[in-house]
Parts: structure tokens; C-alpha cells; sequence
């Protein structure tokens, strides 16, 4: 950065916005001053004159000072951390420590400070420092400050130094089934895989193969209207689930209703209309299944079950509410909130109070649905427990959320408006990423004590043995692009990984639950070290585990992570057996995505197949046979499952596409509607479609989780 931008720099520094970086190359990159300037603009501050940076400075500076605690102090056990306290220059500072179980500590230790007074609006502002005792539990605690006429509080977070796994789990290896849910239909289904499926899934692969998990894609809610967004990972919601998933004759009101038969033709039609389809169909199965749920909400119910509803309400609050507010409104203005009636933009404001009060039979509608939800989470969880499995389900938070849609409407404050999230440049993805989500502010979520990263990584967590993060590195810094400017022209903001990573952690300890933080792409050295060091798990796949600090062959099984999933392929990639056969290369030069000749890479593709052919057979894994992958691929499938076995890995997972021989891609990564992505339901081997009731018989998905239980019980 220039001499004369030297305010510029200072700002972006205070503010965790990278001025430069190294890209995946390793070549260093200087970020342009006007990516600096719209960064800074999404973080509150104005920074196009050396006026405004001027000011700017002076405004952080003025805050520090005029605030008597840092709005939330984070500390891990185990550890004195410390932290500073203002109050009038010589005046006494006296604290005291609140724990959540109510205890009350006075033993902090005042610590050194030579920090010089200083002068603020007419009056002298010393500081002092203080540790927190390090026998503090895990926990939410809050420290208060008296000084005088002057009293203060804030949020004390300790987060546990190591998380690791359950101890249920004991020290054994374990594995289990991924599976994109809305992909996993049955014969009972509503046109998509919902919640008595994954109970289904998990009950056969515990009792049957031995299965510790189900890792399932993230369920988060869609906006209600049409067309449905087909991405888990780009929704509405993920403080919510989304109701496409509800089975609807599994809610105890569908006994007492006098309608049955009406709900029945309803699904049968659907069944009939869209069951040969090669693509799934969102609008269909939510229109049906919409008319479905209406009948059921209008049931009277029990004096329990109204308990338990009005219970549920009270637990998740107002974010249930706003959230039920936005889909009503939704409804009725469409699912971009930048588009409705001004006095409707904000939950706080007087008109959505009134709109939710005239149409409180829609807004409940959409309550009962979450509760509904619920229950069918809980119940499948229970299910799984109960089969064999030590996890259960481990469930998928996607990166962010759509700028339209719910969360962005009602956490507005706490998200950066006015930037989207993404992805730098990198080996597989040339041009960059732009995930078109608002990211996390992380200012605000220090000033809000982190309360709504706390509720969603609680939520998630309620009723499962485990957690997937997606693009967890996005919770140390975050690839944020200004609005209209390409994936190439964005910076990196840094967040507190301490407390972002010791929330996870800690609302994992007190769900008995395992973390995996999906840490592929570019990452810093040090964080996937930071990551192992706190007991969370990172993500392998097999095709980008190569030797890098050698010729880039295959890495030998024996030098891969121990504290990680591993599995041979993901959701980004085709199954197995589409990409032996180099359907990810033909794909993608089919929608134009290639940036050399096809050939070229079709060629480096062959190249690193025959590769991990050769390491199949030097371990004895693989018989001498064809030269191409794609000649037998059952044989190579299974060969790439026992490696994984042969892997150190404490997890490892069977994707259910591979289980089956399915071929068809799920998503492919830089399209929307050039690809069905993630409408693509599950298959055999030749491409038709194919019911859990078929997989649960199949002799070639019986043979494969065979081979997982085998490899993790050795």
C-alpha cells in the first residue's frame, strides 16, 4: 500500500481487511483501493477521502476509549485471559464474575498496565487489565464493572480447549452413509427424500451394516414460493428447516384428520405426475405437500400437544417469529424483501407488527410447520441412536444465506449489506467464486455478543451426533467481493477465529456431538494445525489428497490426517463412477467452464486416475486389469473404499450415489439452471431412478457398506 494511503491501510488493519494476500500460486497480490474503499464502505465505515479515513480513525479511536469493557471477552479453559477495563483516571475498578450457573467470582487478578491516560471529551480515561481466573468452566458467563457512579457489563465466553470426539464413539474408527436427502426417495415419498427417509436410510445402514452416521445435506429452509431455490447450500434460512422435508402422515394430527383419503390422492397424483421424471421437482412436491400441511394445521389438537407447541414457540422466540413473519410476507410480496413496500423492510418495524397480527393464521401456519420439523428431526435422531449408531445424523451448515431472503431480512445489523461471500482464484475454480451471500459482520457479531451465531450453531446442533461446516476457513477469513465487481476483485476479512471456533466448539460439548470443518480449497497452513489442535475434525477426499511436497503423485494412505472425514468423493464431484468415466472433464467443456482444450484435461484427468490405479496395486488393493478406470468401475469403487480403510481417518463416509454406481452429478460448481443441479435424484447404475426400497435390497450397496464396516472394525 502506498505512503500516502497510509490511513487507508491503518483502517482496513483495525478493521481485519487484508491489503494484500497470497494467492494460490503463492504469488503475492495488492488489493486495488477501491475493493478497500466498498470493504470498508459494507463495515459501516466511509473511507473515499483522506477527510472520511481521517475521521474514520478518530471514530475507532473515541469508541475504545469511551466503552468501560470490551463488548464480549472470549477466554478458553484453562487459560488467565486477559482483558482491559476503562474508568476515570485513578478511580478504583471492581469486578465481579457472574457464572451461568449463577456463581459469583471475585478473584480476578489486575495485571500490569503502563498504558498513559487518556484525554477524552474533557475528562482523563485510565485503563487498567485483568485475567479471568483459569479454572473458569465452559460456559456463558458475564463480568460487571463498578467504578464509581459507573457500572458495565459484558459477555464472558469460555470455550473448551479441546472438543474431540464422543466418547461413545471410544477410540474405534467409524463410518457412515452421505446422502443428498431430497435425492433418497421412497415409495411413500412426496415427490422428494424428506425426514422419515433419513430415518429409514439410518435404521437400515445402522442394523444391517454397522453405520455410525448419516451426514445429510444442509436442510435448511427454502423462501416458500415459487420456484423453490434448488441449493442447499444458497437458502432462505438456516436458522430453519425447510418443510419440504416433513413426511406429512408421520404428524400425530394426520390420525384425526377426516380427510385422509384427500391427502392421499394429493400424494398419489404427484406420484403419478412426476414419478418418472429424471429430474427432481420442488414446485410440484411443496404445492401438493403445501395443501397437505394446511388440512393438518387446522386439526384441533390436544391439551399436551398444545403445550408442547406453545413450549417450542417460547424456545426459539422471536427468531421463530420473524421468521414465520417473513414467509407470510413472502407470500404475499415475493421472496425479495428489497422489493416490498419500504415500511416492510425491517421485523422491528410498526407495519410488520400489523401485517403479522391481521394475517396470524398464515403467520402460524408457518410456525407449526418448524415445529412440525422439530419433532421429525428429534424422532429420526432417536431412531438412529436407537438402531446402533454412536452419532446418528450429522447435519450440513452451508457457508451463508440468500441477500433476499429471510436471515438477511431479520439479522440486517449483523450481516455486511452491499458485498457478497466467496472464493479467490484457485486450481479447480480459475475465475474465483461468488457465493452472492451477505457474510457475517464481524464487528457486529463481537457487539452482539455473538448471540446469533450461538443460536444457529445450537440449533443446528439440537437434534444430532455431529455437524459438517461448510468452508469452515471462512470462519478465520472470508473471501468478500463488492457488489457488481467480478470474484477477482475482493479481499479477505478476517473474523476472531478464537470465537468463532470456540462457540462451535462449545455448543458441540453440550451436544455430545462432533465437528467437521470442510477446510479444502485455499487454506493458511496453520489453521487446518488450529483446527486438529482444538479437537475439530477436517475434510479428505481422495482425488485431491496428493503428495504435494513430493512429485504429486497419490499421498500413501498411511500419511493422511487422522483427525478427519475422509471419503473419495463430495456433492461438488460427480459419484465415482461418473468421474472414472471423466464425466466432471466432458461436463463442464459441454457448458463451457474449461479454460484450456479438452483434450489437455482429459489427459491430466487420465493421468491422475492411472496414478491412483498404480497405488491401488502396489498395495494389493487392485488386480492387474485394463488400463482404464471406467472398464470396471465396481471393482475400482470398492479398491478406493478399502484404501480409505487403510487410512488413519476417524471417519470415513460411503456416498450413497457411490453405494448404488450412480453416475449423475449433483452440482456442478460456476452454473444455475445450465445444470439441474441439486435436482438430480438417486440412480443405479445405467441412470434410472432408483427408491430406497431398491437400495435397501441392493446387492451392490449391501457389498460396499460391508467393506466400510469391515475397514473401521479392523
Amino acid at each position: 500500500m502506498p505512503a500516502t494511503d497510509a490511513a487507508l491501510a491503518a483502517l482496513a488493519e483495525r478493521y481485519g481487511v487484508a491489503t494484500g494476500y497470497d494467492d494460490w500460486t503463492g504469488r503475492r497480490v495488492e488489493v486495488p483501493e477501491e475493493t478497500l474503499i466498498a470493504v470498508l464502505g459494507a463495515l459501516g465505515v466511509a473511507a473515499s477521502t483522506p477527510t472520511q479515513r481521517d475521521a474514520a480513525l478518530a471514530a475507532v479511536e473515541h469508541a475504545y476509549w469511551s466503552r468501560p469493557l470490551p463488548p464480549t471477552i472470549i477466554a478458553t479453559a484453562g487459560e488467565a485471559a486477559a482483558f482491559w477495563v476503562h474508568v476515570s483516571h485513578g478511580a478504583p475498578a471492581h469486578l465481579r464474575l457472574r457464572l451461568e450457573d449463577g456463581t459469583v467470582r471475585t478473584d480476578l487478578q489486575q495485571l500490569e498496565n503502563h498504558t498513559p491516560p487518556h484525554a477524552l471529551d474533557g475528562h482523563l480515561v485510565g485503563e487498567a487489565s485483568f485475567a479471568l481466573p483459569a479454572d473458569l468452566p465452559p460456559g456463558y458467563h458475564r463480568v460487571h464493572l463498578h467504578s464509581g457512579d459507573l457500572a458495565a457489563s459484558a459477555a464472558v465466553i469460555v470455550t473448551p480447549a479441546w472438543l474431540g470426539l464422543p466418547a461413545r464413539l471410544g477410540s474405534r474408527r467409524s463410518w457412515g452413509l452421505a446422502t443428498q436427502l431430497y435425492s433418497a426417495r421412497s415409495a411413500r415419498s412426496w415427490g422428494v427424500g424428506d425426514l422419515t427417509d433419513l430415518t429409514d436410510l439410518a435404521v437400515w445402514s445402522a442394523s444391517q451394516h454397522g453405520a455410525d452416521y448419516v451426514l445429510v445435506n444442509p436442510l435448511h429452509a427454502a423462501a416458500p414460493t415459487r420456484p423453490m431455490e434448488p441449493s442447499p447450500y444458497l437458502p432462505t434460512s438456516r436458522r430453519f428447516v425447510n418443510p419440504l422435508y416433513l413426511r406429512v402422515e408421520a404428524i400425530p394430527e394426520y390420525a384425526d384428520l377426516t380427510k385422509r383419503r384427500r391427502v392421499r390422492r394429493l400424494r398419489d397424483e404427484l406420484q403419478r405426475r412426476t414419478g418418472d421424471l429424471d429430474v427432481i421437482d420442488r414446485d410440484s412436491a411443496w404445492a401438493a405437500k403445501r395443501k397437505a400441511l394446511r388440512l393438518l394445521h387446522r386439526v384441533p389438537r390436544t391439551a399436551g400437544r398444545e403445550l408442547a407447541y406453545a413450549a417450542y414457540r417460547d424456545r426459539r422466540g422471536a427468531a421463530l417469529d420473524d421468521f414465520a413473519t417473513w414467509c407470510a410476507l413472502a407470500e404475499r410480496h415475493g421472496d425479495d424483501w428489497h422489493r416490498w413496500p419500504a415500511e416492510l423492510r425491517h421485523p422491528r418495524a410498526a407495519a410488520v407488527a400489523e401485517f403479522a397480527a391481521k394475517h396470524s393464521s398464515a403467520v402460524d401456519f408457518h410456525r407449526w410447520m418448524q415445529w412440525q420439523l422439530d419433532e421429525q428431526l428429534a424422532a429420526a435422531q432417536t431412531a438412529a441412536l436407537q438402531s446402533g449408531m454412536a452419532l446418528g445424523v450429522m447435519h450440513d451448515l452451508a457457508v451463508g444465506v440468500h441477500p433476499n431472503g429471510a436471515d438477511a431480512w431479520a439479522m440486517q445489523e449483523v450481516l455486511a449489506l452491499g458485498v457478497t461471500a466467496g472464493a479467490p482464484p484457485d486450481e479447480f475454480n480459475q475465475l474465483g467464486q461468488d457465493w452472492s451471500q451477505p457474510p457475517w459482520r464481524p464487528d457486529q457479531l463481537e457487539e452482539s455478543e455473538y448471540l446469533p451465531f450461538r443460536e444457529l450453531i445450537g440449533h443446528v446442533l439440537r437434534h444430532a451426533g455431529g455437524v459438517r461446516i461448510d468452508h469452515i476457513i471462512g470462519l478465520f477469513r472470508l473471501w468478500w467481493i463488492p457488489a457488481g465487481a467480478a470474484p477477482t476483485a475482493g479481499t479477505y476479512v478476517r473474523y476472531n477465529h478464537e470465537a468463532m471456533i470456540g462457540i462451535v466448539a462449545l455448543e458441540a460439548l453440550r451436544a455430545g456431538a462432533v465437528v467437521v470443518g470442510e477446510d479444502l480449497g485455499t487454506v493458511e497452513p496453520w489453521v487446518r494445525e488450529y483446527l486438529r489442535d482444538r479437537g475439530l475434525l477436517g475434510t479428505s477426499i481422495l482425488w485431491f489428497e496428493l503428495d504435494r511436497d513430493g512429485d504429486g503423485t497419490p499421498l500413501p494412505a498411511e500419511r493422511w490426517r487422522q483427525y478427519c472425514l475422509s471419503s473419495v468423493t463430495t456433492h461438488d464431484l460427480p459419484p465415482t463412477a461418473g468421474y472414472l468415466a471423466g464425466e466432471h472433464v466432458r461436463l463442464r467443456a459441454d457448458l463451457g467452464l474449461l479454460t484450456r482444450p479438452v483434450e489437455d484435461e482429459l489427459a491430466d484427468d487420465r493421468r491422475q486416475q492411472r496414478a491412483w490405479l498404480a497405488e491401488l496395486r502396489r498395495v494389493g488393493l487392485l488386480g492387474d486389469g485394463p488400463a482404464d478406470p471406467g472398464a470396471d468401475p465396481e471393482s475400482v469403487i470398492t479398491a478406493l473404499y478399502r484404501y480409505l480403510g487403510r487410512t488413519p481417518s476417524r471417519l470415513l463416509a460411503l456416498a450413497l450415489p457411490d453405494a448404488v454406481g450412480d453416475p449423475r452429478t449433483q452440482n456442478q460448481p460456476g452454473t444455475t439452471d445450465e445444470y439441474p443441479n441439486w435436482r438430480v435424484p438417486l440412480a443405479d447404475s445405467s441412470g434410472d431412478p432408483m427408491l430406497l426400497e431398491e437400495v435397501f435390497t441392493d446387492r451392490r450397496a449391501a457389498a460396499l457398506c460391508q467393506t466400510l464396516r469391515a475397514a473401521t472394525r479392523d
